[in-house]
């Protein structure tokens, strides 16, 4: 390891500035440690909230960075095997944002995995560009959608071969993760530039047992969530460049559209905290990723022996997350999942009609796993001996995830168009005006500008009568309206 890994500039600095005691005259006006809420600090003391500070000579600027903060920024981009990375601290969102509006101006086409986060659509409205979309394969066993294959990326680009980049997620929300080496290679044989939401895989360097990191594959730009499994703070995450020659000149344009998505008074917490993440990373990595693997593991083996429940396996899957069913026990995820929090006090990361989610991380304890096996051999021994009671529908079943609609206007430009509010009855036909996103997992089924087949509005009105989460909503929590575009 490089001796240089063992610094952690941005905090070293943050602590100086804090030993100078000065008279403060700064933003935030908590000045340091002193004016925060005794009813907080009451509880949690005050030490950290003086690391709460803001740009100053000692601090260095996250938009002009040449002190802590750009050494903070090139020990991470040499962790990572990158050129050049990014602190971000407005999440991973501002990060893909960024990606897509460097990648490919207004007018231009770009390929996008219909399975990509909602953030993906918010970069399409502010870029302008184009989508074309490339479909995951599907897994209907466990009724998500898996990976996105080379094959259907090269057919994408031999039909559009003027597109200007690929944007996809490995691993997904589910730890799908896609052959990006041979995406890669067919992403570059185009001419094209690889972009990847790799939000859920900054872990994914440090351990033999995962599958191999975006930017190793051969990603052109990635973004990382370092909060969701890597220690950081939440909403902490970097964006990686790694030119491979492909439209080098894009690479000019992430600093100018990270100034234009990113806030202009970030967080000094968030941004210490990725130093600090690293640092532990760099020192720790590989046995902190070891320790997540064997309880992953061990939760695994003993939940795949418990009767009515089952977990995902299979090549290419980050094997720290547990994708869990007991559809077999007349539970679908969504009531597994309320079991296991209500009788059970075990928080699990997302549900969808099939499945829960549990994401293990180097944080977790055996005594977590335990409780988790213990309450899945609990539920499993008591809905076999009330069998013969009549329960609540099992396993309703959704639609598949459907095909992507006509395509009529880009989602910048029905953004922008004049719209009306008609009820969710009469939208089939009507050219939407906003997303859609059942959430979780985030993926928008539909796109301002595509039209609201029957097929889309049958599968969202499955989650909208069962009262399911749906973001893009605006508010209405039982989406009774929908804006369509006022042609």
């Amino acid at each position: 390891m490089n001796q240089k890994q063992k610094q952690t500039p941005l905090l070293d600095a943050v602590t100086d500035f804090i030993a100078t005691k000065p008279a403060y005259f700064r933003i935030p006006g908590h000045r340091l440690d002193r004016g925060i809420s005794p009813r907080w600090t009451d509880r949690v003391g005050t030490k950290f909230f003086a690391y709460d500070v803001t740009e100053t000579p000692l601090t260095d600027d996250l938009h002009s960075p040449n002190g802590a903060i750009a050494k903070a920024q090139k020990l991470l981009a040499a962790l990572y095997h990158a050129d050049q990375s990014f602190f971000l601290v407005n999440g991973s969102t501002c990060g893909n944002e960024a990606m897509i509006l460097s990648a490919a101006l207004e007018g231009e086409k770009i390929l996008i995995a219909r399975n990509a986060h909602k953030s993906a659509l918010m970069g399409l409205i502010l870029s302008g560009a184009q989508p074309v979309y490339v479909m995951p394969e599907v897994w209907p066993a466990w009724g998500i959608q898996g990976e996105v294959t080379a094959a259907s990326v090269q057919k994408a680009f031999v039909e559009n071969p003027d597109c200007k980049a690929l944007f996809l997620v490995s691993p997904s929300y589910y730890g799908v993760c896609s052959d990006l080496a041979a995406i890669a290679e067919v992403c570059h044989a185009h001419g094209a530039l690889l972009l990847v939401d790799e939000a859920h895989g900054g872990h994914l360097y440090f351990h033999d047992g995962l599958p191999s990191g975006a930017l190793l594959a051969g990603a052109d730009l990635c973004v990382q969530s370092m909060h969701k499994v890597t220690g950081a703070l939440t909403q902490s995450s970097v964006l990686h460049c790694k030119d491979h020659g492909v439209r080098s000149v894009v690479f000019d344009r992430i600093t100018q559209n990270l100034h234009l998505v990113q806030s202009t008074s970030p967080s000094y917490l968030l941004m210490t905290s990725l130093d600090c993440a690293r640092y532990e990373l760099a020192l720790n990595g590989t046995q902190m990723m070891e320790k997540a693997l064997a309880l992953a593991s061990y939760a695994r083996e003993r939940i795949q022996k418990i009767a009515g429940f089952r977990c995902m396996e299979g090549d290419g899957l980050d094997r720290t997350r547990l994708v869990i069913s007991a559809c077999a026990l007349g539970l679908s995820g969504y009531m597994l999942e309320r079991l296991l929090y209500e009788k059970y006090a075990v928080n699990m990361e997302l549900a969808d009609d099939k499945n829960v989610l549990a994401i293990v991380t180097y944080a977790n304890e055996q005594e977590d796993l335990d409780r988790l096996v213990a309450a899945c051999a609990d539920l499993s021994q008591s809905r076999q001996h009330c069998a013969g009671e009549k329960t609540a529908p099992a396993n309703q079943e959704y639609p598949p995830f459907p095909q992507p609609p006509k395509q009529v206007l880009t989602p910048r430009r029905a953004y922008f168009s004049n719209t009306k509010k008609i009820r969710w009855q009469e939208a089939a036909g009507q050219m939407s005006a906003q997303v859609i996103a059942p959430y979780p997992p985030g993926i928008p089924v539909i796109y301002p500008g595509e039209q609201i087949s029957q097929e889309i509005w049958d599968y969202i009105e499955c989650f909208r009568r069962d009262g399911r989460h749906i973001h893009g909503a605006g508010g209405d929590d039982r989406l009774e309206f929908v804006k369509v575009v006022n042609e």
